[in-house]
């Protein structure tokens, strides 16, 4: 017997908040015009998360910047997200939304990560440090190419 009840309310409320960013993204005008107000967007939305995970959204969203400057921030499901050729290639999913444990740095099939037959999409986010700085780093590095 399933006990399956639909989505939770968090993630409803992630998909009203995609559909909201898809239609606010195809009444922008210019390119510029548009990854200018995403990057506002990505901004403003890690500015209204709670500490905890707001340090480790401006860690992420500042090492993208440095070590894949071509990834373009966009709000992905009302999270944090960077892509390429307008496909997400990683993303952040903030604890306190999903009501989870930890943070979570997300990576999507379009990220170059293949290693073997299985290799980790997700990885979860306890602190900022120069240590977890770096290692992100070299991660987004490798996804990005």
């Amino acid at each position: 017997m399933s006990t399956y009840q639909g989505f939770t309310a968090e993630e409803r409320a992630a998909m009203k908040e995609h559909a909201q960013e898809v239609k606010k993204e195809a009444r922008r005008k210019s390119a510029a015009d548009k990854a200018a107000e995403a990057e506002r967007d990505v901004l403003a939305k890690i500015a209204g998360m709670p500490e905890s995970d707001r340090v480790l959204a401006e860690l992420l969203h500042s090492v993208v910047a440095a070590s894949a400057p071509h990834l373009a921030p966009k709000l992905w499901y009302g999270m944090p997200a960077y892509a390429r050729d307008g496909k997400v290639v990683c993303f952040f999913q903030s604890a306190s939304k999903f009501k989870s444990r930890y943070a979570t740095l997300g990576f999507s099939d379009e990220a170059a990560l293949d290693d073997g037959a299985m290799w980790p999409t997700y990885f979860a986010l306890t602190e900022a440090s120069p240590e977890v700085g770096e290692r992100i780093a070299l991660l987004v590095k490798q996804a990005a190419c």
